[in-house]
């Protein structure tokens, strides 16, 4: 695998995905909290299964997505070169994609909370969230070890408690409805990252994994071919994540040869052909649609996911105008804390019956309150960061 590695002298972080990532998760963030919100303008919300359209807020997960790919060069290859054997690296890669399965798994069995459950369904969720912070919070090195383990175990058994105690709206026990977002973005990272680590970081090689899913999920929406393999399945989620994973190892090689025109319009023109066979595709693969993970949706957010990666880039790798995003910097570097505070909030609003003034819940009022949401949000994960109470998966 050394010998292959694309990023040589990788960075610890490279600054544009981090400044993607941290302009994502605000917008998912905000978003998230916007679909509360009534009379709100329709090109901002998803679009219904039915339609053969795509709002604002169906772009926000497939570029995750994509941010997820672009990280696995990079954080693969470094491992590598700080002399990580093949067995802890592979061992890496489980445990993050078993820990956001696991997180994942949980929160769409909040989604089925039934209320014959003997716990308030707010209970539930700020217990859940609670456990996951001792599970998965990054430890200082110098902790005490047997203190460390038994907060990890305590998280564990309060996991284990809650699924005990959990019952479904049809009185049913936990059981994977579908896998929610955290636990989709686990299966796309297991696979590619496997994909990746097994081809030893070969671009041939990622780029035909590429191939091979685009092939699946057109055959599949086209109604020529359906495989639905079961991790797989229409190989809408690997789709994404691989490019992410090709586009990342092109822009390390094409960065060598230094920010030239060259590079920009590469990048310019990858994103923009991205787009046009989404649309040229539309007719022929069950249009356009995030909810039934159609080639066109993909492609277009494959495509618009390039160019605002290619502006970070240029904004921060080569104009270092990363003070820019200073204020939504902790979305980049403490994403999953982030993600998860909102279910700290939402919780904490329904067991007080907490509920916004009818101004905010509506029109352009909601709106503010949804950005403003974001940003309390961000500037709290910085806070915990600042304070090392960061999630680390």
């Amino acid at each position: 695998m050394t010998e292959s590695l694309v990023f040589k002298e990788a960075p610890k972080r490279l600054l544009s995905i981090d400044a993607i990532r941290a302009l994502t998760m605000l917008l998912m963030i905000f978003v998230n909290d916007l679909s509360g919100v009534k009379n709100i303008p329709e090109w901002i919300d998803h679009a219904k299964r039915t339609e053969d359209a795509m709002g604002f807020a169906d772009t926000i997960f497939p570029t995750f997505l994509f941010i997820v790919g672009l990280s696995i060069p990079l954080a693969l290859d470094r491992k590598f070169q700080k002399g990580h054997s093949t067995k802890a690296i592979l061992f890496a890669i489980i445990s993050r994609s078993f820990a956001l399965i696991v997180m994942g798994f949980f929160h769409v069995n909040l989604e089925e909370y039934g209320k014959a459950s003997i716990l308030p369904e707010a209970v539930w969720e700020i217990l859940i969230t609670l456990a996951f912070f001792l599970i998965w919070l990054d430890y200082p090195a110098t902790m005490n070890h047997v203190k460390k383990y038994f907060l990890i175990g305590g998280g564990w058994l309060i996991l284990l408690l809650m699924a005990f105690l959990y019952v479904g709206r049809e009185g049913n026990s936990m059981e994977p409805h579908w896998w929610g977002i955290l636990g989709l973005i686990g299966w796309g990272y297991l696979v590619c990252s496997l994909i990746y680590y097994f081809a030893k970081g070969n671009m041939t090689a990622m780029i035909v994994a590429f191939l091979v899913f685009a092939a699946i999920n057109i055959l599949d929406h086209g109604k020529w071919l359906r495989l639905h393999l079961w991790v797989i399945k229409d190989g809408s989620n690997d789709f994404s994540v691989m490019a992410g994973v090709v586009v990342s190892l092109w822009y390390a090689r094409m960065v060598k040869k230094g920010f030239n025109t060259s590079l920009w319009l590469k990048l310019f023109i990858a994103g923009c052909a991205a787009i046009a066979i989404g649309f040229l595709l539309r007719p022929y693969t069950d249009g356009i649609s995030k909810i039934r993970a159609t080639p066109a949706w993909i492609l277009i957010c494959i495509g618009i996911s390039t160019l605002v990666f290619e502006l970070m880039i240029y904004l921060v790798d080569y104009k270092g105008k990363k003070d820019w995003f200073k204020l939504i910097w902790p979305a980049g570097t403490a994403t999953l804390t982030c993600y998860l505070i909102p279910y700290l909030q939402v919780g904490f609003y329904n067991l007080v019956h907490f509920r916004y003034p009818h101004l905010l819940n509506y029109g352009w009022g909601g709106f503010f309150r949804s950005w403003a949401v974001a940003f309390i949000v961000v500037i709290i994960g910085g806070f915990l960061e600042k304070k090392k109470l960061k999630l680390k998966v």
